[in-house]
């Protein structure tokens, strides 16, 4: 049982941790809100939002971000959860090696293949294309994927399925209609995570694309701070507006986030 002081100490810890998290966010909020011109008036200036939008173009690239990032959350939670459910229920010749093999994905950076995968791409007259942005991602993020699932599925209750068995339930069913639905906790987990990596992606688009109109919405930011603009409110607010919906979809899935962490952590 924990003592006062304990306790006070744990809040005053997690108080400062969160003042040390919030205060940068807070930062670049209020210069968002602040005059671009100086020698303005003060007040909030909530035009600084429609003003970045539009000369920065974000519109066409937050659209290239959400399709990146949907195309990639789907095809990623669709292959780990399979991959996941074989690995973690299933016994077969070579699949410690094959999960293993799998994990070599999680040891590889980024920067080390994104040359090679350039050119590969590009042999394949895939560049500056939206499948030269999703399918490697999709690559990246299933080892994490299925190293995730796998732990799922393997600490899910053996006596129901067993029952399910018993009651002449084979892989698909089990997989679908009673392991998918338990873990939903872990599924959002890995949802959100791989949507998180995915809209902050930036070195990728970098090599991939020279289109314009296929830009996502890091590198048009980093665009938008060289061109357009040299005050530090409209790029503050621009900042805000490609930080917006990973905030937004953090807040609709936190509860099952916290929840699938939490639970994580007990079974590990």
């Amino acid at each position: 049982m924990t003592s006062t002081a304990e306790r006070a100490a744990s809040y005053l810890v997690l108080g400062l941790a969160a003042v040390l998290a919030l205060y940068p966010m807070l930062l670049i909020l209020v210069t968002a809100l602040s005059p671009d011109q100086v020698g303005a008036s003060g007040g909030l200036h909530v035009e600084n939002f429609g003003t970045a939008w539009e000369q920065g173009n974000f519109g066409t690239y937050v659209k290239n971000s959400v399709l990146v990032s949907a195309a990639v959350v789907l095809l990623s939670a669709a292959l780990a959860s399979l991959a996941g459910y074989a690995f973690g229920t299933m016994q077969f010749r070579g699949s410690s090696v094959l999960f293993y093999l799998l994990l070599l994905g999680l040891m590889v950076p980024s920067e080390a293949v994104v040359i090679p995968l350039y050119y590969d791409l590009k042999s394949l007259n895939l560049t500056d294309s939206y499948f030269s942005l999703v399918f490697p991602q999709v690559a990246q993020s299933l080892a994490f994927g299925t190293f995730w699932m796998r732990a799922y599925f393997r600490s899910a209750s053996r006596e129901v399925v067993e029952a399910a068995r018993v009651d002449g339930a084979g892989h698909g069913r089990i997989f679908w209609s009673i392991l998918l639905p338990m873990g939903r906790p872990a599924l959002m987990t890995m949802v959100l995570l791989v949507f998180m990596w995915t809209w902050n992606e930036f070195l990728l688009p970098l090599v991939m694309i020279t289109d314009e109109s296929l830009r996502t919405a890091p590198l048009g930011l980093s665009n938008f701070q060289g061109q357009y603009t040299s005050g530090t409110a409209l790029l503050a607010a621009g900042a805000v507006l490609v930080a917006l919906p990973v905030v937004v979809v953090f807040l609709f899935t936190q509860r099952h986030f916290i929840r699938g962490m939490v639970e994580g952590a007990v079974k590990g």
